[in-house]
């Protein structure tokens, strides 16, 4: 099999994962679309490693060792990525990437007039306890 037809794939795979980073809105959708940009680079590590296997004396599949380990550290950052989302999405109510961009600071510091500080600190988005809650808790 020529080398050409993976490396077309991984070519065509990662345009559609960084079309996806770039265009999504949805936090969970830019994740999906990172992993897919990590199996296309998967996928061309995997296709030189035989390539040059077949040239070369010595056989150390350095390539698909390297793949394992991409592998590994997708893995983790899909599921410390998919925490912080469900967290956000718990305290907030959007996994909406615009919306989240209303806590931002002005370069000289100020928060944004969107921010409310008048209120007693609570968790975004859920009410806070009543004081009689709280007393009987």
């Amino acid at each position: 099999m020529h080398l050409a037809y993976p490396v077309v794939l991984s070519a065509l795979l990662f345009c559609t994962g960084l079309y996806g980073v770039l265009a999504r809105r949805n936090a969970i959708l830019v994740l999906m679309s990172v992993e897919l940009m990590l199996n296309a680079v998967n996928l061309n590590l995997v296709a030189f490693d035989v390539w040059l296997s077949r040239t070369a004396e010595e056989t150390l599949h350095s390539g698909q060792a390297l793949t394992l380990f991409t592998i590994t550290i997708a893995a983790a950052e899909i599921g410390i990525g998919l925490a912080i989302v469900l967290a956000v999405h718990r305290n907030r109510g959007t996994a909406d990437i615009d919306k989240l961009r209303d806590t931002a600071e002005h370069p000289d510091g100020t928060p944004c007039p969107d921010v409310d500080d008048t209120h007693e600190p609570g968790l975004p988005g859920r009410p806070e306890r009543s004081e009689k809650a709280e007393a009987t808790a």
